[in-house]
């Protein structure tokens, strides 16, 4: 299970294709937590350069909680983070950049617009609370 915070999992990442189709004319949904831009065409083509997700991530690096500070461009921002989901590279865009910056925001979704990238929404959900030991 791939966790983005402690105490909370990706329900769902996968969506008919017609809604990913469709998810660029449209605004995002509101009640997305995170959009998933992927590395694969919406014709189903790997998309080039292989290292399109740490040169996203890197652009957004000052883009963090509490501003850019000395070295932030060291390290990604938490709300722009590349990975890799069932083979597939990723970057992970959290609502909250929005909120912060949202020219950043929006140069993420057009950055996956642009490239003709599939672009899904998730929403984190809570762990089910594990149940105390029987004595």
């Amino acid at each position: 299970m791939f966790r983005m915070q402690k105490g909370a999992r990706i329900e769902s990442l996968v969506a008919p294709q017609h809604l990913l189709r469709s998810l660029h004319s449209t605004m995002i949904s509101p009640t997305a937590k995170e959009i998933f831009i992927q590395g694969i065409t919406k014709d189903g083509r790997t998309f080039r350069p292989s290292d399109w997700a740490e040169r996203l991530a890197g652009v957004m690096c000052s883009f963090r909680p509490g501003g850019a500070y000395p070295g932030s461009h060291l390290s990604y921002s938490p709300w722009c983070i590349p990975t890799t989901i069932n083979g597939v590279k990723c970057v992970v865009v959290n609502r909250a950049l929005r909120d912060a910056e949202p020219m950043a925001w929006d140069f993420c979704v057009n950055f996956a617009r642009d490239n003709d990238l599939q672009v899904a929404e998730a929403c984190l959900v809570p762990d089910a609370p594990i149940p105390p030991k029987k004595a």
